[in-house]
């Protein structure tokens, strides 16, 4: 009992590092063309995400996507890319597109925002949510979920039974 206690508090301090305290203001498509298709008119479709992944997903996404999110920029590159900050900023800095299995986690960490800001209203609500142990996820908490392509589609499923009122 205690070491379950002990590892359920070990997890939450974890997590918790991932979303930032500040908010940043999410610029809109006509403030910053360079996010064409960024979360506004994304959809959870394999076959646009498999396209627009193996066509090229610009490394700036990434800033556009920790901005829009609210997760910390370190921990998204380290933890959910699997990538260190600083090599992003130079694929930044170089106009470098991401590989497409990054590009594509990019794609549906998108898809899934927009999915759970729509579902629970704002970005806050669904960020906390991201951090509490889920019962459709059989208790794992949805955020350590984000580093694999099929514990997002677990969480998409989970938001789908949410909006849907199939969560018991």
């Amino acid at each position: 009992m205690w070491d379950k206690s002990l590892e359920k508090m070990k997890k939450q301090k974890s997590t918790e590092k991932a979303v930032s305290k500040k908010p940043r203001a999410y610029k809109t498509l006509e403030e910053e063309p360079a996010t064409a298709n960024m979360v506004n008119d994304i959809v959870y479709q394999p076959s646009y995400i498999v396209n627009t992944s193996l066509s090229g997903v610009s490394s700036l996404r990434f800033f556009n996507l920790a901005d829009y999110t609210g997760l910390n920029r370190e921990w998204l590159a380290t933890e959910f890319l699997g990538l260190s900050l600083k090599t992003l900023q130079r694929y930044a800095q170089d106009n470098k597109s991401l590989t497409p299995r990054e590009g594509e986690a990019i794609l549906k960490l998108e898809a899934l925002y927009k999915k759970g800001i729509e579902i629970f209203g704002n970005r806050e609500e669904f960020n906390s949510w991201l951090k509490e142990p889920e019962y459709g996820l059989g208790w794992q908490v949805p955020l350590e979920l984000l580093s694999t392509s099929t514990g997002m589609d677990m969480i998409m499923e989970e938001l789908i039974r949410i909006e849907f009122g199939a969560t018991a």
